[in-house]
């Protein structure tokens, strides 16, 4: 079982207690252990070799008080519950800082299913506090097709010019492929994307192919 990237995974609260009885290091942090019985969902990641056949490998960030670290565990299947796609944007967008409203909305008006993921999604997702000064915005835009990826781009760059926080994220499309859309926005002839499988790059000519 694989899930694409940014997908989160809800676990059974059973299972994960018996997960982390393989793992000292993160039953020595209580908001771990108490992770999946609030609530909370994983995020898939790529599989490393350290991970054994048959595990669905998932990540777990952990806000700036806990370190800021990144958390990798590999859940058998039958562990998962449910999974769903990163949060929409409008729904994340009470969790965003006072500073960040007015860039919000206007990603929001220009394409109302944009998604986000990184800092803002977890604070929505958790309650917790994931941002800071120094937190971009992270975001997802599933797109058609190359005329619409460039008329986004057109606009996130209007956008950006005023927004107070980095402007991050991905243009993703149907085939699964994401690329940053500041490089989409440049004029670069080969674009590097991102897949499941790893990443590679492209020709801009084939990314919508």
């Amino acid at each position: 079982m694989r899930f694409e990237r940014h997908r989160l995974v809800y676990l059974d609260p059973v299972r994960w207690d018996e997960i982390l009885a393989t793992h000292a290091t993160l039953r020595a942090i209580p908001v771990v252990v108490d992770w999946v019985a609030a609530g909370h969902p994983l995020i898939a990641r790529r599989p490393v070799c350290e991970d054994m056949a048959g595990l669905v490998p998932l990540g777990l960030p952990l806000p700036p008080s806990l370190g800021k670290q990144r958390l990798a565990v590999a859940v058998p299947p039958d562990a998962i519950l449910s999974d769903a796609p990163p949060p929409l944007l409008s729904n994340a967008l009470r969790s965003a800082p006072v500073a960040w409203q007015r860039t919000v909305a206007a990603l929001i008006a220009l394409d109302p299913e944009t998604r986000c993921f990184g800092s803002l999604a977890w604070a929505y997702l958790t309650g917790l506090s994931y941002l800071s000064e120094t937190s971009d915005l992270d975001v997802i835009w599933q797109v058609a097709n190359g005329d619409d990826a460039a008329r986004l781009a057109t606009s996130l760059v209007r956008i950006d010019t005023d927004a107070p926080m980095r402007l991050d994220g991905e243009i993703v499309t149907p085939t699964g492929l994401a690329v940053q859309w500041r490089e989409f926005a440049s004029d670069a002839p080969e674009l590097l994307v991102k897949a499941a499988e790893g990443n590679r790059m492209v020709a801009r000519a084939e990314l919508f192919a």
